[in-house]
């Protein structure tokens, strides 16, 4: 307080210089901790010096100076109109650090005004132009003050972000009013989160540093949260006392805020102490206040101060444009004139013929589209008929099957026929089996036609799965007296989904083993060539007719088919086969000669790893 005490005798002074007076001013206006009321005195007196010697940039730091002494004192539309007043001049002179300092405490305004929207708006421009003019003092209590308007609304974490960012700052500087501020803010979340012990030794140690600095403002708001705390632990003696102390410094100091917020504070807690005229005495001073920062008059003629600012600001740009345009016409020769429309005559022409090529290519090419997608479609619907007719012919007979065996079962029960019984569950079994690899292999198929079939590659041992799948089909094999052999002579590993491996390998053997007669032999065989793996699948059974042969893994053709042993197939466990191999990166090999047997081979990608 001695340098400021010095500086106001210097104010004071009759013979100094108007621009010694007029520094002074600002360095007064501008001092922390000093009362509102001094800092419009002498932030006035600096605008009157600065209007005096016709300086107009002097006029912008006393703008700001009255911008900050009516925030301090609550009278928030005034605050505002002598920050847009700063920003005018400082725009003038491209004083960029000034500007954003006002978008800083004008966002500072709107934190008070609870318009989360515009306080956010102004405090990231301010933050922007500190980071690129990497001024470390500005940017930190930016950051602080961006820290409290989250605060207000609640969202503590970006808080606590925001101050522990200014922290970082303040202490390299080490700037002790900032420090103090980053203490005591944060003091103020701590409490919020109900971390009332560590939040009240942070408000405390800000306070020790404020008080030194002559800093009463944030004082009073770290007063109303203390009285919150001893409030929780039921010490409303101490609680009061922190309330009526910050309210006292409110309007000793004419901070209509703290007026406000202390007022609240000392309603409540003469309410829980059962003093009820106290309380309301309190309410009634709390409504006013809040009414006089809040009522919707003072929120408008902000917004239209706001609006003024920025048609005033396009409108100076749309000036200047249009001084420069006159410029430039009167400038121009008609013969450069002439040259430039001809010019553009001709960049226009080339332009309309490149759209109009252009456009005709486009159509062309489209056409080509539509063409290939409507003979894909004609393909899909023939494929999709065919389909269909398949299905329906081949699952009448297992149908039928179960239609006629339900009704020898009641015959051959009233004639206790047990022999007879015992051949109807066979057939019935051998019938449902039938089905159900149909319907197996039919949705296996839809969902791959879909393209909802899961995928997920994975490192596969072909010897594990292969023994695996010669298990589960050891027993149809054994029905038919088949010799099912497997040689898996080396462990061969691959990257692929391996239920889809599975279902390639079950059904190759299921068609080997239905196809291939009694006392016939079915071999499974793995091995690895030029760096892919390959699974073989071969029978001595009936074969495949070459004209099968063509179109094995699609729809067309004859596709239903009978086994050795009277199985039914219509085709469909091969399509899934070819499909499975292709969606695993892989592909298909078939060979067949009537009457000698079948062979096929499936390559799939080893695992590069």
């Amino acid at each position: 307080m001695y340098k400021v005490d010095s500086l106001i005798q210097v104010a004071n002074s009759l013979d100094k210089p108007d621009s010694i007076l007029y520094l002074t001013d600002l360095a007064i206006s501008n001092y922390p901790g000093m009362a509102p009321d001094t800092i419009l005195k002498y932030a006035n007196r600096a605008l009157q010096i600065a209007i005096k010697m016709d300086k107009h940039e002097w006029r912008a730091p006393a703008f700001f100076a009255l911008g900050d002494a009516y925030k301090t004192r609550g009278e928030l539309e005034k605050s505002i109109e002598y920050y847009l007043k700063s920003i005018e001049t400082y725009e003038i002179f491209s004083n960029h650090i000034g500007v954003a300092s006002a978008f800083a405490n004008i966002g500072s305004v709107y934190t008070v005004q609870d318009n989360f929207s515009n306080a956010s708006f102004y405090f990231k421009r301010a933050i922007r132009v500190f980071k690129e003019a990497k001024d470390s003092t500005r940017l930190a209590t930016t950051l602080l003050n961006t820290g409290e308007l989250y605060r207000e609304y609640q969202n503590l974490d970006s808080a606590l972000i925001f101050f522990q960012r200014s922290k970082v700052i303040f202490n390299r500087l080490n700037y002790s009013i900032g420090t103090a501020y980053n203490l005591g803010n944060i003091g103020l979340v701590l409490a919020e989160k109900g971390q009332i012990d560590q939040a009240e030794e942070n408000m405390n140690r800000a306070i020790a540093i404020l008080e030194e600095l002559g800093d009463r403002y944030p004082i009073a708001v770290y007063q109303t949260s203390l009285a919150d705390i001893y409030a929780k632990r039921g010490n409303y003696n101490r609680a009061l006392k922190f309330a009526q102390s910050s309210l006292n410094i409110g309007i000793e100091e004419g901070l209509k805020e703290q007026i406000r917020d202390a007022s609240l504070k000392l309603s409540e807690l003469y309410k829980s102490a059962g003093n009820s005229d106290e309380a309301y005495t309190y309410l009634k001073q709390y409504i006013t206040y809040r009414d006089s920062i809040n009522n919707e008059e003072t929120i408008r003629k902000m917004a239209d101060l706001r609006t003024e600012y920025e048609v005033a600001k396009k409108q100076s740009e749309v000036d200047l444009l249009s001084e420069q345009a006159k410029l430039n016409r009167m400038v121009a020769w008609s013969a450069v004139f002439i040259i430039a429309l001809l010019l553009v005559l001709t960049i226009a022409l080339l332009k309309i013929y490149r759209i109009k090529d252009r456009a005709v290519r486009i159509v062309r090419q489209r056409r080509r589209v539509i063409a290939a997608q409507r003979n894909k479609l004609d393909e899909v619907n023939k494929t999709k008929d065919r389909f269909f007719s398949i299905v329906s012919h081949d699952i009448r007979g297992p149908i039928s099957n179960f239609q006629g065996i339900s009704g020898l079962i009641n015959v051959l029960a009233e004639s206790k026929d047990v022999d007879g019984l015992k051949q109807l569950g066979s057939m019935m079994e051998a019938s449902a089996k039938e089905v159900s690899e149909l319907l197996d292999n039919l949705l296996e198929w839809a969902l791959s036609q879909e393209g909802r079939i899961p995928y997920d590659p994975q490192i596969i041992s072909l010897r594990e799965i292969s023994q695996s799948n010669l298990n589960i089909m050891l027993n149809m094999a054994i029905a038919k007296n088949i010799d099912l052999v497997g040689h898996l002579p080396e462990d061969v590993t691959i990257k692929a989904d391996k239920n889809s491996v599975s279902t390639i390998i079950r059904n190759l053997l299921s068609n080997a083993i239905k196809f291939t007669p009694e006392g016939g032999k079915v071999t499974l065989e793995i091995s690895e060539k030029a760096g892919i793996g390959v699974i073989e699948v071969k029978d001595n059974g009936i074969g495949i007719p070459q004209k099968k042969l063509e179109n094995i893994f699609s729809l067309k053709g004859t596709r239903s088919q009978w086994g050795t042993k009277g199985e039914k197939g219509i085709g469909l466990g091969l399509l899934l086969v070819h499909e499975f191999a292709e969606l695993n990166n892989g592909r298909i090999e078939v060979e067949s000669e009537e009457g000698k047997g079948t062979a096929f081979k499936i390559f799939l990608p080893l695992n590069r790893q």
